[in-house]
């Protein structure tokens, strides 16, 4: 709403400092800013009102240390990030963009799950929450929307022509440059573009009409395993705010280069018309989860609690796939991927061996992957300490890949 406010004002009465507000980069500051100014101002009022109402979180004991204190500790805390991301986007970002828009919407639906999810176990007194099937719909239901938007809305395009093609172009109007397309990128190889169209060459001419079949059930699988990864990681304190803080920086970084015509023709990376506006939401989503890790971190002062965690998965997912970066997400949220394995080997083994031997055998003491180092005897900070230092990896080998190919 700014923004709009200081174009008008910059155009009609050429208003001293109005211009300013075209630039991404000032907005992306000033996003940042008031987002964690929001969610550690506000935050603590929103924590004491949670509390007010006792919503706290009922723990269920797994004989891990420490686990019983933190019994009765506000959850919900996710309203935190949500508000202090939304509000900034608002106030600086150019609405009547489809990514911002499809991000907005996505914060609101994941939120909405989670919020259902985390209300059901506190108020209803259900510590199952909302049915699995009922998650998996909502995640599916916002892969279908995402993933179908993307597809066919005509302002999502990419352009592969380089600043040079477009000097002999000049006169060519520069939007008939753009052309709708489902390719992505695959991180470390030279040739590093793939259109997923690709796999139905096979049916003969007018096969990329069909690209549909293969895209979205992709989008759709992205969102629910990043989504039902961030949901896992969220165990302990400051863990799932802490590390996809990292992750949302670095893709905020790719946003950045694959919307700006200069970067991306220098780093000769696919360049994506109207991506760079994401770049402000990303900003708004890493100060309120830099904000909330002000009440997060050891010992926790609120949970995000699926409210959270749902959301910032959807974000991450919806994020990477809009700057076609979603092949890269195994690699930047590795500690996501290995929290989802880790429960997935851990109920695979042990069916398999109940099944052959009579008795189930695990490979870890407990899953997810963090409880299995608590039990270990490690302390929950020096878990997410080197999961974060873990992360932090990630995101710089994740980047090398924008010149290692």
């Amino acid at each position: 709403m700014l923004y709009y406010l200081f174009q008008y004002l910059d155009k009609t009465i050429d208003f001293p400092g109005a211009g300013v507000f075209q630039y991404i980069t000032f907005r992306s500051a000033l996003a940042f800013i008031l987002s964690l100014l929001i969610a550690t101002i506000y935050g603590k009022k929103i924590i004491n009102f949670l509390r007010k109402q006792q919503v706290g979180e009922t723990v269920r004991e797994l004989g891990l240390e420490g686990q019983s204190e933190k019994a009765g500790t506000p959850t919900m805390g996710g309203i935190i990030i949500i508000l202090a991301t939304l509000i900034p986007v608002f106030l600086l970002a150019k609405l009547d963009n489809i990514y911002v828009a499809l991000l907005i919407m996505t914060t609101i639906w994941m939120g909405t799950i989670g919020f259902i999810d985390d209300y059901i176990k506190i108020f209803k007194k259900d510590k199952q929450g909302l049915k699995g099937i009922f998650k998996v719909i909502g995640q599916v239901g916002l892969g279908l929307i995402v993933g179908s938007v993307l597809y066919l809305h005509p302002n999502v395009t990419i352009r592969k022509d380089t600043i040079g093609e477009r000097i002999k172009t000049e006169n060519m109007d520069p939007t008939l440059l753009h052309e709708k397309s489902t390719s992505t990128t695959i991180p470390f190889l030279k040739n590093n573009e793939f259109d997923y169209a690709e796999v139905l060459s096979f049916m003969g001419d007018g096969y990329e009409n069909w690209a549909w079949l293969i895209f979205i059930p992709v989008v759709i699988f992205i969102i629910t395993a990043v989504s039902n990864g961030a949901n896992l990681t969220d165990g302990i304190d400051g863990l799932a705010a802490g590390t996809s803080a990292i992750s949302v920086l670095t893709l905020g970084l790719f946003a950045f280069v694959s919307g700006n015509v200069i970067f991306s023709d220098y780093l000769n990376i696919m360049y994506i018309p109207n991506s760079g506006e994401m770049t402000i939401f990303i900003a708004a989503f890493v100060g309120a989860l830099v904000g909330f890790l002000w009440y997060n971190t050891f010992p926790a002062s609120v949970f995000m609690g699926d409210t959270g965690s749902l959301t910032i998965g959807g974000i991450i997912a919806v994020i990477a796939i809009a700057i076609r970066k979603e092949l890269m997400i195994p690699i930047l949220c590795g500690v996501f991927l290995a929290e989802n394995l880790s429960v997935m080997l851990q109920v695979s083994y042990f069916k398999y061996t109940k099944k052959k031997f009579g008795e189930g055998k695990r490979i870890f003491l407990m899953s997810p992957l963090h409880h299995h180092y608590q039990k270990k005897g490690y302390h929950e900070s020096k878990i997410v300490t080197r999961f974060w230092i873990v992360t932090i990896l990630l995101a710089i080998f994740s980047l090398v890949s924008l010149k290692l190919r």
